[in-house]
């Protein structure tokens, strides 16, 4: 995850819409979503957010990247370029299960997905 602000500029994009075009461009993740906060705080800073009057929007932007260990890991470099003043940068494994219910036949099924092992 890549936490930012939407004020937050690489080379004229928010850092957010860098990074997502970027990411698709290079085709080393299948994904990213940008999402967008109402209201944050860092540091010593106050809290910022929307307001109706004013001119650049101040509020805080996770953008996720999901895929494999080994396709986030060919990302790095990119996320480090964008992120190089600016951001906060984490990477975690999410363990993963599938449950599949109600299926037509009005039998339950259920699923596994292995978990996910990489060593950082």
């Amino acid at each position: 995850m890549v936490h930012t602000a939407e004020a937050t500029h690489h080379e004229g994009l928010p850092i957010h819409r860098a990074l997502v075009h970027r990411l698709m461009q290079s085709e080393t993740a299948r994904g990213a979503t940008a999402l967008r906060g109402i209201w944050g705080f860092y540091g010593d800073h106050k809290p910022h957010g929307d307001k109706l009057f004013q001119l650049v929007r101040r509020v805080p932007v996770t953008t996720i990247i999901v895929d494999t260990p080994q396709a986030i890991a060919r990302s790095f470099d990119i996320v480090d370029e964008l992120t190089n003043w600016h951001g906060l940068v984490t990477s975690e494994m999410v363990p993963a299960a599938v449950s599949l219910t109600g299926s037509r036949d009005g039998t339950q099924k259920t699923g596994e997905t292995p978990l996910a092992r990489y060593d950082y």
